[in-house]
């Protein structure tokens, strides 16, 4: 049974940082692409960032340069750091795995099978 639970979330100011991790079932080395998303009210779901099986990394440009992904094979948890974070950040993030996708479509949801609950950051100006 697949597994993904997100943790980490919070309320931070403007320019502040927080840490998000997803704990698997094994997905961090099994997995063709491990990838966070976000999700505000009223819009659709966002990739924000992917990392695949040798550790290759996409960003959605909106957060490059400031969100860093990354997984611990040994503790199976999958990473996010969030810096300099902006009132635009806020959202409901999600952990998703997927073991097939698309060439360059790791921003898509449809592309992902498994998914966490979600974990809510809020951003204050």
């Amino acid at each position: 049974q697949a597994h993904l639970e997100e943790s980490g979330g919070g309320s931070v100011q403007a320019g502040g940082s927080l840490g998000l991790s997803c704990a698997t079932s094994g997905y961090t080395y099994s997995s063709t692409c491990m990838g966070w998303f976000r999700q505000a009210p009223g819009k659709e779901r966002e990739g924000v960032a992917c990392i695949d099986r040798d550790g290759g990394t996409s960003y959605a440009d909106s957060v490059k340069g400031r969100f860093t992904i990354s997984k611990d094979e040994a503790r199976d948890t999958l990473y996010l750091q969030m810096n300099s974070l902006k009132p635009e950040d806020t959202a409901m993030y999600y952990c998703a795995a997927t073991f097939s996708i698309r060439f360059g479509m790791w921003y898509e949801p449809k592309e992902y099978n498994y998914w966490g609950h979600g974990t809510q950051v809020t951003v204050s100006s």
